[in-house]
């Protein structure tokens, strides 16, 4: 063998190693072969759907604001729709989001049933769901996480404070919220299954009053006429029934908070009014605030990280004697 040829075998070999070394060819890219990390989105990268239920009250009012103003601090695109009181309009919104390729969508359902099909369309679609507030009965393969209260304990919570208001002996009203929602649904579950445990409360009369301040009033009308004076206590499922009930006591020539005990649930700033002005006697509290729960749980979704299935609110229990204090520091 030549030097010549020596040189050029060196040579070639040498190239085989810085080759191989590079990943099989001049042109590949350091590292091919290893995959990749995936790139991580930012909110400013995130697009979401939202359906609302609508504007039913004080607490809806201040959960559509939570939303609306958390997205936009964070620079994401939120495209929302307002249902107005109506499943079917939620229903073509979410049919919108999914036209529109939107990211991760999220809903409050108005009613608990009624959602199987337009769900599965949005699994099929290969977007992650959130119900926000509200649960729907579905299979749970059909949404991501729920993010919310506790409402069976909130009106658990409400019977324990009305036992505690009644020394455990007395007869109630109570303002069911929207018929077959869940929080109407579960907050008399949780208040009758506690209920069980002092025979001498009873509840002498439920109806719904869609959880709005005109129909609270006309439905507490209503028990008045029934009942007069033989109602020692109301339980309202939201604070907005609870303060159109108000009027109506008032009206009878009674006195809320004295003649009529009263116990809601939500916690808004209308409810420690009220308190301070001795017309209620106790919120349970519902957090509307629920916007940056919601949209970072839905980055996490966006990003493929675990999440909660359940991701709960923290909420407190208000009394008359501690509304005074707490009422300046309310942000809803």
């Amino acid at each position: 063998m030549t030097i010549r040829m020596l040189r050029r075998l060196i040579l070639l070999f040498a190239l085989a190693s810085l080759l191989g070394a590079c990943g099989g060819t001049p042109d590949s890219p350091a590292g091919a072969g290893v995959p990749a990390a995936k790139a991580t989105r930012t909110y400013k990268q995130l697009v979401v759907g939202f359906a609302q239920i609508g504007a039913e009250s004080g607490w809806r009012t201040a959960n559509t604001l939570s939303i609306q103003e958390t997205a936009q601090d964070l620079g994401l695109e939120l495209k929302f729709a307002d249902g107005q009181q109506k499943q079917e309009n939620q229903i073509a919104a979410i049919r919108g989001f999914i036209a529109q390729k939107v990211d991760i969508i999220g809903v409050s359902p108005i009613i608990e049933t009624g959602w199987d099909t337009v769900f599965n369309e949005v699994k099929a679609a290969g977007i992650p769901l959130i119900l926000l507030d509200r649960h729907a009965k579905v299979p749970d393969d059909l949404f991501a996480a729920f993010i919310g209260s506790d409402f069976a304990l909130e009106g658990e919570n409400a019977c324990k404070e009305m036992a505690r208001l009644l020394n455990n002996k007395g007869a109630i009203v109570e303002l069911e919220g929207t018929i077959g929602s869940a929080p109407a649904i579960d907050r008399k579950t949780g208040f009758h299954n506690c209920l069980k445990n002092y025979p001498d409360m009873q509840v002498l009369a439920t109806q719904s009053g869609d959880f709005t301040h005109a129909k609270g009033k006309t439905v507490m009308q209503a028990f008045l006429k029934s009942y007069g004076n033989g109602i020692t206590a109301l339980y309202a499922h939201n604070d907005d029934m609870a303060l159109g009930a108000i009027e109506a006591i008032e009206e009878a020539g009674l006195k809320p908070g004295v003649d009529i005990k009263i116990v809601s649930v939500d916690g808004v700033r209308g409810a420690f009014e009220a308190m301070v002005a001795g017309k209620l006697n106790v919120t349970v509290e519902c957090n509307p605030l629920l916007g940056p729960q919601f949209f970072e749980t839905a980055l996490k979704l966006a990003n493929g990280e675990a999440i909660d299935k359940w991701v709960k609110s923290e909420e407190g229990i208000y009394r008359q004697d501690t509304a005074k204090e707490a009422l300046p520091k309310r942000a809803y």
